[in-house]
């Protein structure tokens, strides 16, 4: 007898999710629920589409290890599906003398994880990659590239469809209970009876998991990522992508440059505490989702953690003169004048009870269910093979 399986959450990671099962089994019956009306409308829609390769993870980490095979995994489906995508590179550039230790320690981790081809830049080699970067050292990272993920979310959803998965939007999760023998996942105004869930619900998933496992210890903060376009006149400042020296305490990039696959330039982004999970303006308020990271104890260790890091991203989500020095830090000939607003992107962030915000991909497995509980960036990058990881997982729990 085939087993049925519901998976909640139609971004990227559900999909991909729903595809590896039915690829090990097509006698599975998978419905895919999803509260909007169509597929990837928050994290995997609002994605600033950078094909990762791994350079930045912690070697053996799960980000590592899904990042590396998820890599290979994308190419190979982008080359069958038709899915645009081009293998540009990047650069990784020290500012100044300081950062240099940080990006050596950068370019050992990518070696670890296994990147061929890196290759330490010089200040004049660095100019000859991108003519207006201002730097002392970099990295170049050849496996670098860019996407559209929405694209290729869409071509994963048509290989469900045609291994038989059946997709329910407009269906709102209020409630999982699992029983002996079968699980409920109660909507608005449905309920759907399976043997098996998987939770792949990001801005949402700490929520949707304590209908299960009411002792989790993480919560979601989300953390909106604002950016700003290049005018076309002004595009030719950058030749592909160039990003700085990540600060190693705080789990973000920093702003930089991204040429997109429709041609566009990105500057950005910032990191800043949002105060709605889908808020997506600067002013966009849920009371809920603002109660709950502001009555987590593991937010107000962070705030007393990164404080100062945090009252900069703010300043410079409302200063446009205080993001473009941050980015002139990369390339001084960047004005205010070279920018327009562009869009944004809700980051989804689990934090411990503790205070720590967590810096790999996390599943809270329990009897009949699979809870996705954090997979940010290079989630994306990396979904084909977290798809196979927790379809592994589940089949295992099968037998």
């Amino acid at each position: 007898m085939s087993n049925k399986i519901t998976i909640i959450g139609a971004g990227i990671v559900g999909l991909a999710t729903a595809y590896q099962l039915l690829k090990k089994n097509p006698n599975f019956k998978i419905q895919v629920i999803e509260k909007e009306a169509d597929i990837c409308k928050h994290q995997t829609g609002n994605n600033s589409g950078v094909i990762h390769s791994g350079i930045y993870y912690k070697p053996g980490s799960l980000k590592a290890q899904n990042c590396h095979n998820g890599y290979k995994m994308l190419i190979d489906f982008c080359n069958q599906h038709d899915v645009r995508y081009e293998l540009c590179g990047k650069v990784i550039v020290a500012a100044n003398e300081s950062e240099i230790p940080a990006l050596e320690n950068i370019y050992e981790r990518g070696n670890q994880n296994g990147l061929e081809n890196l290759k330490y830049l010089s200040k004049e080699e660095l100019r000859e990659i991108e003519p207006h970067v201002k730097g002392v050292k970099g990295i170049r990272v050849p496996q670098t590239g860019i996407i559209d993920f929405v694209e290729m979310a869409e071509k994963i959803k048509v290989e469900c469809k045609k291994l038989g998965a059946e997709f329910i939007f407009n269906q709102e999760v209020k409630n999982i209970i699992v029983k002996n023998a079968h699980t409920e996942t109660i909507t608005n105004d449905k309920s759907f009876v399976a043997d098996y869930v998987v939770s792949c619900t990001g801005l949402h998933s700490d929520r949707i998991a304590k209908t299960t496992n009411r002792n989790l210890d993480l919560r979601i903060i989300p953390f909106r990522g604002e950016y700003y376009k290049l005018k076309d006149e002004s595009k030719h400042l950058v030749t592909n992508l160039i990003y700085p020296v990540p600060d190693p305490a705080f789990p973000f990039l920093g702003v930089h440059f991204t040429r997109m696959i429709d041609g566009a330039v990105e500057a950005g982004p910032n990191a800043v505490l949002a105060f709605a999970r889908e808020g997506y303006k600067k002013f966009d308020f849920n009371l809920k989702d603002t109660t709950d990271t502001f009555t987590w104890p593991g937010f107000h260790k962070v705030a007393v953690k990164y404080w100062k890091t945090g009252f900069g991203e703010f300043y410079r989500s409302f200063s446009k003169k205080a993001f473009v020095k941050a980015l002139q830090k990369l390339i001084p000939k960047i004005n205010e004048s070279d920018l327009v607003p562009g869009g944004a992107g809700v980051r989804a962030q689990a934090c411990d009870i503790k205070g720590k915000l967590l810096d790999d991909f996390y599943f809270a497995e329990q009897e009949r269910v699979i809870h996705v509980c954090n997979a940010p960036s290079p989630a994306a990058t990396a979904s084909l093979s977290i798809g196979n990881h927790i379809s592994q997982k589940l089949i295992a729990s099968m037998n």
